[in-house]
């Protein structure tokens, strides 16, 4: 087993260099000659810098409570990918303590990127992170003190849910259970932004017990993820890949009725390709029709807004016999799928919970 993680930890080590590499020397480069910006400290101007230090008094700071690590206050538990800051410390705070070292945490609520008015950018789109607003203002946090250092870093924990053969017959309470601690379970990766002073590097790593191997220094924000509702913000439709449309089986463009189309033959749906509509028209048909007296299905993942859930519901209202399995080991999806089961149970609904073998969505 650690000769495979060993091999594991090498490839994922390569692939996240490659990823920061694309980013900085390709993507960030060709986005920059088409007038999308994302600006660091040292290029903003004068109006700028007036700006995001309004935005970060304004929405930033009121938000945020440092913590300072001393005695008498050890080090924070750390959410599950949270973006969070450690901050390298000289001298003695307004209360009059010393503390060399402290932990910022930057709450869910904040954007990781910030658009900058038009009229302040010498481009069409001007981006900040959030990442580097505070490095810029960290200081406004610690009032009497130098800040010597300020590097983010970001820790990924085991979210897995630890369910025994014995608690089976009660996995829903299990479940329920165990979900509060799943964004504090062993932290398995470090990620440090890679200017990260080496004693601070290694004092996250023995908070966190962690190894060298596990440790990963990367050259921009710790979370890539929050850069995917940027193309969203660019109305720039010739940089962006046409939106797929799926198509609809030339049997179902015929008929507005399922039962009718089903009828005349076997169709077969081919997700993505083709859409999803049929599958919800065929359960919101099914809870209206008075010949329909039965519905019976298994779930996988459902979401918090789910018009399958919601037909079903209305189905089991309308009196139909609807029994469901519900697949409650859904990663990351679990408090959803128990609050529609719970809803379903409410309207009379039949509801088996279980780990079911062949997963359906």
């Amino acid at each position: 087993a650690r000769e495979v993680y060993r091999l594991v930890c090498d490839e994922t080590h390569a692939l996240v260099k490659e990823q920061y590499a694309l980013l900085n020397d390709e993507i960030l480069p060709q986005l920059a000659s088409e007038g999308i910006r994302f600006l660091k400290r040292g290029d903003w101007s004068p109006a700028q810098r007036e700006w995001i230090s309004a935005f970060f008094f304004r929405e930033v700071m009121p938000v945020i409570t440092p913590i300072g690590l001393d005695p008498s206050h050890p080090f924070p538990r750390v959410l599950n990918k949270s973006l969070n800051f450690a901050v390298e410390l000289e001298g003695r705070d307004a209360f009059g303590r010393s503390s060399d070292a402290a932990i910022v945490q930057a709450p869910r609520v904040l954007p990781r990127v910030i658009q900058l008015p038009r009229e302040l950018g010498d481009s069409e789109y001007c981006f900040v992170f959030l990442s580097s607003i505070l490095h810029e203002f960290v200081h406004e946090l610690f009032a009497g003190m130098k800040v010597l250092g300020c590097y983010q870093f970001r820790v990924t924990r085991n979210s897995n849910l630890f369910v025994g053969e014995e608690a089976v017959k009660n996995l829903r309470t299990k479940i329920q259970g165990e979900l509060p601690q799943r964004h504090f379970g062993d932290a398995v990766r470090l990620e440090v932004a890679n200017n990260c002073s080496e004693a601070m590097t290694e004092f996250l790593l023995g908070q966190f017990n962690l190894t060298e191997r596990d440790l990963y220094r990367v050259a921009g924000p710790v979370n890539l993820v929050r850069l995917m509702q940027v193309p969203d913000w660019v109305m720039r439709d010739n940089l962006k890949f046409k939106p797929f449309k799926p198509g609809t089986p030339k049997a179902l463009q015929k008929s507005s009725n399922l039962f009718e189309a089903i009828r005349g033959g076997d169709i077969l749906l081919h997700h993505p390709y083709q859409s999803f509509n049929p599958i919800i028209e065929l359960l919101e048909q099914s809870a209206t029709d008075p010949q329909v007296v039965a519905i019976k299905m298994t779930v996988y993942r459902t979401g918090t807004d789910s018009v399958l859930m919601q037909s079903l519901q209305r189905a089991a209202q309308n009196g139909k016999e609807v029994t469901v399995v519900v697949e409650l080991m859904a990663r990351f999806d679990e408090e959803a799928n128990i609050g529609w089961a719970t809803k379903l149970e409410e309207v009379g609904a039949h509801v088996i919970y279980g780990v079911v073998g062949y997963k359906v969505h």
